[in-house]
């Protein structure tokens, strides 16, 4: 049987919440339609890639943001040594340029992993929890949900290519 990409879990939220809420909703929101992109793809066509010489992928894309969250909420929020799941120092475009679509469930389930753990690792910090990033300097948790809300953002109009690309489905 070939597998292809499930939907992306439930996600739900108010509106009118309050911030911490709306933060995680939105970061939520974003994170499924990303994986959304994805829905009904095999591994063969979630590795297509866009335009060359870009090695960019829907799998490659869910790769790379599974290496965002740890490196957000983990590694710069927590201050723990992390293991990527795809990022070396040898090749810093892994994700992308080592995309395999004989392991794309394994690297689907991997990102939906990654949530859980992205979010267990600040449940219990406030918004205004301060850290000092390395490369910016003084931040806050607030400042890491909007950077990766744009991330995926950003992402996700790089994936309404890639899937118009592979099948013509838009929206």
């Amino acid at each position: 049987m070939i597998w292809t990409a499930p939907p992306p879990p439930p996600f739900g939220g108010s509106l009118v919440a309050g911030e911490r809420t709306l933060l995680e909703g939105f970061l939520d929101w974003q994170r499924a339609v990303l994986v959304g992109k994805c829905t009904g793809l095999t591994g063969e066509q979630l590795a297509v890639r866009g335009v060359p010489p870009s090695t960019i992928s829907l799998l490659g894309l869910l790769r790379h943001v599974t290496d965002v969250e740890r490196e957000w909420f983990q590694h710069r929020v927590q201050k723990l040594p992390v293991v990527y799941s795809y990022k070396r120092p040898d090749a810093r475009d892994a994700a992308f340029d080592e995309a395999d679509p004989d392991r794309a469930e394994r690297d689907y389930d991997r990102l939906l992993a990654e949530w859980q753990a992205s979010r267990a690792a600040v449940a219990d910090m406030p918004l205004d929890f301060a850290f000092e990033d390395d490369l910016r300097g003084p931040m806050s948790l607030r400042a890491v949900y909007l950077h990766l809300i744009q991330e995926y953002a950003r992402h996700n109009g790089h994936a309404d290519i890639l899937r118009e690309q592979i099948d013509g489905r838009t929206g």
